[in-house]
């Protein structure tokens, strides 16, 4: 299979990069590197031993979008990643949000089906669920376009666009995949996560906390009804991600489906702190903080759909996905920046 990864050079993009082709595909690249290096792209290449051609321009540009057709094609699958994707810029910036995440794939889709692809994957998110007592979310539970924040807006939105366009192209193989809380590194230390400025999500913040370019890790609450008083989250490893993607592409069938991608195992704030203080084998400091608005008690999926349908199940643990953070982190004090 032959398959447009756009994003592909951002932080799931790469590790699907090598997944897809450890699994014999082959790919390209289109990303504008807004919030990644073009050298996740050159590791890809050193990983696999493969090549992992890169088309450095915007997903929502048709034009960009035609030209790597006219240059890379055909291709069978246009995966997409490409999104704005803090939910706390998304805030700050709604137009900017909603312009970018909602272009893309308005212009992905357009060219994709002019030029005849088989398969459209997407990746949306765990926060389209709107009613916390689902849990554990399934694929059937409750889903809102009125959400907390324009980033998971702009997902069950694109969600609706796919839908609409599989019901008028039926031979059209179209996925949704609802990620929960990707964490985790290639266990190489080549690839992993390196967003720009101060990062949004807990783990990468901890290991900047690790490596010294941060000072503490705040723990936004410690209140909640759970066993520890923090927030539970399901934390996936990335490279279980990645894998779930190629199972996804693999076992398309025409028409629209939706899949859970997460663990079904919830872990606590003050749990993936501590396995990221086995992994470093040191405390970290941190200090707790009122809580931000607009977090609930807990979020996990049931991700048994895709075990039943993809033959996927995530099998690393919150442990492995510390030591390859570290393991990547520590290697890359900089993220890409460090080579």
């Amino acid at each position: 299979m032959r398959v447009l990864l756009a994003g592909g050079a951002g932080y799931v993009g790469a590790h699907t990069a090598v997944a897809l082709l450890d699994a014999g595909h082959e790919i390209v690249l289109l990303d504008d590197l807004s919030n990644t290096s073009a050298l996740a792209a050159e590791r890809v290449s050193q990983i696999t031993g493969r090549p992992a051609p890169l088309v450095v321009g915007d997903a929502s540009d048709e034009s960009v979008v035609a030209a790597t057709f006219d240059e890379f094609g055909p291709f069978d699958a246009i995966v997409h990643l490409a999104a704005f994707k803090a939910v706390g810029e998304s805030m700050e910036k709604p137009l900017d949000y909603y312009s970018n995440n909602l272009d893309t794939t308005f212009a992905l889709a357009r060219v994709g089906l002019e030029r005849g692809i088989r398969s459209f994957l997407f990746s949306s998110t765990g926060t389209v669920y709107s009613d916390p007592s689902d849990l554990p979310f399934t694929e059937e539970s409750t889903t809102s376009v009125d959400l907390s924040n324009p980033y998971s807006k702009s997902k069950r939105m694109n969600e609706v666009v796919l839908a609409d366009m599989a019901r008028v192209n039926p031979e059209l193989d179209v996925t949704v995949l609802r990620y929960f809380n990707p964490v985790g590194a290639h266990e190489s230390g080549l690839i992993g996560e390196d967003p720009s400025g101060i990062p949004n999500n807990l783990m990468p913040y901890i290991q900047r906390v690790a490596v010294g370019s941060l000072e503490r890790i705040g723990i936004f609450g410690d209140d909640y009804d759970t066993p520890d008083g923090t927030g539970l989250r399901d934390y996936i490893h990335v490279v279980d991600l990645a894998l779930g993607h190629v199972a996804a592409l693999e076992r398309a069938q025409p028409g629209f489906v939706v899949y859970n991608l997460g663990t079904g195992r919830p872990v606590s704030v003050r749990e993936l702190i501590a396995a990221f203080e086995r992994a470093v084998g040191r405390e970290l400091p941190k200090v707790v903080l009122p809580r931000r608005a607009g977090d609930v008690d807990a979020t996990y999926c049931d991700p048994s759909k895709a075990a039943r349908e993809l033959d996927w199940v995530a099998t690393r643990t919150i442990d492995d996905a510390a030591r390859d953070a570290w393991n990547w982190q520590s290697r890359n004090p900089q993220g890409f920046a460090s080579a």
